[in-house]
This record gives C-alpha cells, structure tokens and sequence, in this order.
C-alpha cells in the first residue's frame, strides 16, 4: 500500500509499506478520506527531527474489509468514520473496533469523525443553553462545526467573527445571528450591543491565535465560560490574567485526551451525522489525490477565497 512519510520540512514522500495486520479486536479500513488537519500544520512546516521519520494523519473514514477473530462489529463492507493517532495518510489503517462507527450514507470524505467528535465535545463542554448569547471568534472548518452544533442548543443570538469575507458569508449562510468583520467592527462593542452591555455567556475561541484569544475576555461576561476550541501553536500565549480572575470566566480546555470522552463525542457526532441532524456539505472545500499532500498542507497554508478543509481521497482499488 501507499503511505506518506514526513521526512523534513515541508517534505511529504509517498512511499510503499505492508498492509497492517489486525489484532483479533481490530479491523482492517480501507481508507477513502483522510482530512488534513491544523494541528498538524506546524509539523510540517518544521519537519521531524533530523534522521526521524513521522506518519502523521488521524482523520479517517473508509470501508471495513477485514475484521478479526473477536469482532462482531462493524463488518467486511460497513462505510465508518474511526478514530487513529496517526498512519491516517495512507491507503488501509488498522484500527480496533470500538473505534470505529457507521457513517450512515452520504459521502465518505465528509464522515470525519475526529474533528466532528472535537467539536461535540467542545460545545458539551461549555454547556450551551437554550436562549444563551454565543460568541465564535473564527469560521473556518472547526468554528462553522461548533457553529452548527452549537445551533442545535437554541441560542438566542449566535454571533460569528472573522477576517475573511468568504469565511463570514459561510457563516451567515449556516444561520449566524450576526457575523462581524472584525477589520472593520469591534467585536466586543457589537457582542455589547446585542446583549444589553452584558456580555455573551460562552465565547468559543476557534483560531488559535493571541488576537482571538486576547478578544475573548472583552466579549464574555461576568461568570460567563471561555471555551478555547483553537489549536494554540508555536509561540507562547498570554492573557490578562488578573482581569479574567475578576470576571470569574469558566475556562474550557476544549482538547480532549480521555479516550473515553473521545469516542463519545465520535459515537454522538457520527450520530448526527448519519442520522441526517448534522450536515457536513460545503464544509470540505478541497480535495487532493495522496501525491499531492504537499499542495494539501500548502492551501492550508495559505487558505485561498472558499478554502474551508482539505482531505486526502483515495480511489477505489
């Protein structure tokens, strides 16, 4: 089979390797999509250590084709979205079966489990209720997720910032309130405005980014909850932590390494999505063949007008 190795900066190779084997609990997928994540901007960028080799990739969705000994679910044929931690970009991935859960029947390349389980997860945790005012600074992939998630709550006012037009028109069409164009407005004298001066009770930090990250302590209010759903690389952050103190803001670390937590945001979010409740259409915006998982990376990169979420698609053998 074909699997990318990342052997330096900004340097994917494809190269040939076994088929995994499968433990009697695991299950061979023959892999259809796997999506090209944020978090693993940075490693590409920087490469591997000298003389290491890394096989990232850990948003997957494919075909069950073989099953072991133990395995009464899912079976030989089932179209699932599964959880891995990396050999993601590759043509088969073994997985165990716990980890595996039916994507129901629309397209596979948009069954991306794991980062709809991050966005499940994300918006529990903060706990959204009926008639709250929610503030999602950040409308790429994971913010027009939490968005549409959040939507499910019933918020009153559900207002989305960015600096992209493209991006804030996305919004707008996925039922955002209000969206604001923050090189034009002040996102917290807006947030204000909407809610009598008071603040929105949860603000979702979506871009992992000093900006957004700063922004968030003047568009929440008192006691109200900082969920930081962005993936926060590179330089260290600060914030001002003596005011926050003052607010008494709930801070939700929404990055989750419970396994269990995981793969309950998976079981829901699969949920949903195979149930038809969540909609992942438009929302994959680019699509690359393996051999050009470079140009993937780089148009994340480099987020061109329409960019929303690469995946890797593989044909069918």
């Amino acid at each position: 089979m074909r699997i990318a190795a990342l052997r330096g900066r900004e340097t994917f190779e494809v190269e040939e390797a076994r088929v995994p084997s499968i433990e009697p609990d695991e299950v061979l997928v023959r892999v259809v999509a796997s999506g090209v994540c944020a978090s693993e901007l940075e490693p590409w960028l920087t490469g591997p250590p000298a003389g290491e080799v890394r096989y990232p990739g850990h948003e997957v969705s494919g075909v069950v084709v073989e099953i072991g000994a133990e395995v009464t679910a899912p079976a030989v044929g089932d179209r699932v979205g599964v959880w891995v931690t990396e050999r993601g970009f590759a043509e088969y991935v073994a997985v165990r079966a716990a980890y595996c859960f039916p994507a129901g029947d629309g397209p596979l390349d948009e069954a991306l489990a794991e980062p709809i389980a991050c966005s499940v997860n994300a918006v529990e945790a903060a706990d959204v209720r009926l008639g709250d005012d929610v503030v999602i600074i950040g409308a790429g992939f994971m913010g027009n997720l939490v968005q549409k998630l959040a939507a499910l709550r019933g918020p009153r006012h559900l207002i989305v910032a960015d600096a992209r037009a493209d991006a804030l028109e996305r919004a707008e069409r996925l039922g955002a309130t209000r969206t604001v164009d923050v090189t034009k407005e002040s996102l917290p004298d807006v947030v204000r405005s909407l809610t009598d001066g008071r603040g929105a009770d949860i603000t979702f930090e979506c871009t992992g980014t000093q900006r957004a990250l700063t922004v968030c302590g003047d568009t929440t209010r008192m006691s109200g909850t900082v969920a930081i759903v962005g993936f926060h690389q590179g330089a260290d952050r600060t914030i001002p932590l003596a005011y926050w103190n003052w607010m008494a803001f709930k801070v939700v670390n929404a990055h989750f390494r419970d396994v269990a937590v995981i793969m309950r945001g998976m079981s829901v979010g699969m949920r949903l999505l195979a149930g038809g409740v969540l909609s992942m259409d438009g929302l994959v915006s680019h699509r690359f063949p393996l051999e050009e998982i470079n140009t993937a990376f780089a148009t994340l990169r480099e987020k061109p007008d329409g960019f929303v979420k690469a995946v890797l698609t593989f044909p069918e053998p």
